[in-house]
């Protein structure tokens, strides 16, 4: 009885929570946008105490230094000052707690209402559902920045309208992804069981049906935050995102592309961080795709 106990111990399938990250760490370009991932997120919380000043702090005497490395440079200001002598260090940390916040808020809120959409779409059909898709076109038939212009024009350039606007330019991708998935979900046994059991329709969309399609909404999920931290800094960099002196990174590049050949530092270290931060969430949500997705998941 012993050797049964232990070879069937042995022979245990994982957990799907070990299962989903040895799939996962097989990605190691995954594993590392992770890595880099964790890094910014405590970055952004901890901003106060990491921060070496504020981020809206003058140091007049010290206008333009280049990084500490670069002849002329101070260790006080490892990645020197832009043009008002502010900490660019400082300035980058502080700015991404705000890109991540517009990045998450956005991701929330697309999230939120293209799960309602999509879901009510599947299941009433018909017209409602011809309605809201040819909805989705419409804002998918227009460029996203376009249309993000245009949102921000209306409600006047700030942060929360900036969320604002992505998010109707991010909609259509979740109503369309969790519309599809519900359709496929709705035609099967167990919905047909629950439908009969008489499972109210608020119970058979968001208990029953939408578990089932949450893989996919998850990647999507993960790279839309990457898309949208993209979409707030071309807006910020247009001046219709986050407002001076607020340390948005879009907002950042902004102020300093007057000084692109005679300072390059001022630009170039909001750019990296906006390359650095989308490249980590764009291959964790890859790794994300490869683990949640049976057929992409390795041997």
């Amino acid at each position: 009885m012993r050797a049964e106990t232990s070879i069937r111990e042995t022979v245990a399938p994982p957990t799907p929570l070990r299962a989903f990250w040895d799939s996962f760490s097989q990605n190691r370009g995954a594993v590392g946008g992770l890595l880099v991932l964790i890094g910014i997120v405590v970055l952004a919380i901890f901003a106060e105490f990491i921060a070496p000043y504020s981020s809206i702090e003058q140091f007049r005497a010290f206008s333009k230094l280049p990084p500490a490395w670069v002849e002329g440079g101070n260790w006080a200001f490892p990645l020197g000052t832009d043009a008002l002598g502010r900490d660019i260090l400082s300035r980058l940390i502080f700015g991404a707690r705000i890109s991540l916040f517009i990045g998450i808020a956005v991701m929330v809120v697309s999230v939120i209402a293209g799960v309602s959409l999509g879901l009510v779409a599947a299941f009433l059909g018909g017209f409602v559902d011809s309605l809201i898709m040819r909805v989705m076109d419409l804002i998918l038939s227009i460029p996203s920045l376009v249309l993000a212009i245009l949102v921000v024009s209306i409600l006047g350039p700030s942060l929360p309208n900036t969320i604002v606007a992505v998010s109707v330019v991010y909609l259509p991708n979740y109503v369309r992804l969790v519309r599809a998935s519900a359709l496929g979900e709705f035609s099967k046994d167990y919905v047909i069981a629950a439908k009969v059991a008489g499972v109210g329709p608020l119970r058979l969309m968001f208990v029953t049906v939408l578990p089932n399609c949450l893989a996919p909404l998850i990647v999507q999920a993960a790279l839309g935050v990457s898309n949208a931290i993209l979409e707030a800094a071309a807006l910020g960099f247009l001046g219709l995102g986050a407002q001076p002196p607020t340390p948005e990174w879009g907002s950042m590049l902004a102020d300093s592309r007057e000084f692109i050949r005679s300072n390059p530092w001022i630009v170039t270290l909001p750019g990296l961080a906006i390359l650095i931060s989308v490249v980590s969430i764009n291959l964790f949500g890859d790794g994300l795709r490869d683990a949640l997705d049976p057929k992409l998941r390795r041997s």
